[in-house]
């Protein structure tokens, strides 16, 4: 199979048509693959994503030039620079905030398949306009540009959308949100329920937000997925037809099917620790009852506390039923006594009265094993956020140490 170039698109939103444009002609083959990335990252940081995934070239606002590497050696990961299958349409970088970056490598035919399940599922009808409040070099984001492509329609896409002021917006019938966005939404009073859809992804979604959401008659699906899987892939626990989800070793959720991406671009490697057999090992626990997964968080972040697991997520929920509590994140340190404690992160509806730890450890306790109670309180004004939407988990344990 022939190879085609790869594009690295630094994109404002403001120019959300350009990359529209590039995104259709990378699906139908007419275009190169495209890479997209935020401009609003350091210029450090571009220069190590564009070293990692090695394009052919970087297009900008002010045009198009051929990317050559500092060094003039490109990636250090073997050969392939500048090309990638002629498949491929998109590669998405991946968990690069922290550590080494990814480039996941999605097909066409599985970018497509996502978006046609996924307007099939929510029932979503011809001429129906999806808003963007996500990035777009993250797959959320992409994700609503392929639904919007697939449907015919042009998206909205935004750079914030926190209080729901957005005169565009008033023609969209869909959005995508991550639950911080919903939640600051519900809190200045934004009219959801002029959506006939809300896909809710990104984060574990606390059930007293869900509850909510609901009540304030916002039409709210929840998601699962990664960007491994195209996005989203499993709407309300029950996975987009041709999906097939299992759980494996230590619970660990597994995923089979057409939206499954290509690889990690220049790393084979990698693709080799997360895939088994056709099945992506997800970082993921959680069970699958009839036909239905419930998550419990990632392996990684479960904390271990005396010897007892306690799963981050359960605790959040548990904590934002509690008097007090607007937002909660929870975040495992370094004990030595417990091994790690417990750690609650919260944001109080009234800055003045906040919750104290006795409440917060009681309220827990009344749903949730001993264990799992806080054993720390950090209070903050704001959840610190990634891009992506997601809690800032290391700038989060940086203030339980400051």
């Amino acid at each position: 199979m022939t190879d085609r170039p790869l594009h690295a698109l630094l994109l404002p939103p403001a120019e959300a048509g350009r990359l529209l444009d590039a995104l259709a002609a990378a699906l139908d083959g007419s275009g190169p693959a495209i890479l997209p990335l935020d401009p609003r990252l350091p210029p450090a940081r571009v220069a190590a994503l564009l070293d990692a995934f090695a394009p052919a070239a970087v297009e900008t606002p002010g045009g198009t030039r051929r990317w050559q590497p500092a060094d003039g050696a490109g990636a250090g990961h073997g050969g392939g620079r500048g090309n990638v299958p002629a498949d491929v349409a998109v590669v998405i970088a991946t968990s690069g905030s922290t550590g080494e970056p990814k480039g996941a490598q999605l097909a066409a035919s599985a970018l497509l398949h996502s978006a046609r399940a996924s307007l099939d599922r929510i029932g979503a009808g011809a001429g129906e306009r999806w808003l963007c409040p996500l990035p777009t070099s993250h797959v959320a984001g992409l994700g609503i540009l392929v639904r919007s492509l697939v449907g015919g329609t042009t998206p909205v896409v935004v750079a914030r959308l926190d209080d729901g002021a957005c005169p565009a917006a008033a023609s969209c019938t869909h959005t995508s949100l991550v639950p911080t966005q919903l939640r600051r939404l519900l809190a200045a009073g934004a009219d959801l329920a002029r959506f006939g859809t809300i896909l809710l992804g990104g984060a574990t979604v606390p059930s007293a937000l869900l509850a909510a959401a609901r009540a304030a008659d916002a039409r709210v699906v929840t998601t699962y997925g990664m960007t491994e899987t195209c996005g989203g892939c499993i709407y309300d626990g029950v996975p987009l037809d041709g999906v097939s989800v299992r759980t494996g070793t230590g619970g660990r959720i597994e995923i089979t099917g057409p939206v499954l991406f290509s690889g990690y671009r220049l790393r084979p490697d990698l693709t080799r620790r997360v895939m088994a057999g056709g099945w992506l090992v997800t970082p993921d626990v959680g069970a699958v009852d009839a036909g239905r997964l419930a998550i419990r968080g990632r392996a990684d972040e479960m904390i271990n506390t005396g010897g007892e697991k306690v799963a981050p997520a359960e605790v959040a929920a548990a904590l934002e039923l509690c008097p007090g509590v607007r937002e909660a994140v929870v975040i495992g340190e370094p004990d030595p006594e417990w091994g790690e404690r417990v750690t609650a992160v919260v944001v109080p509806d009234d800055p003045a009265h906040p919750p104290d730890l006795p409440a917060l450890r009681a309220g827990v306790m009344r749903r949730m094993p001993h264990h799992a109670a806080p054993r720390a309180l950090i209070l903050v004004a704001e959840v610190p956020l990634l891009a992506s939407g997601k809690p800032d988990l290391a700038a989060l344990r940086g203030l339980s140490q400051g």
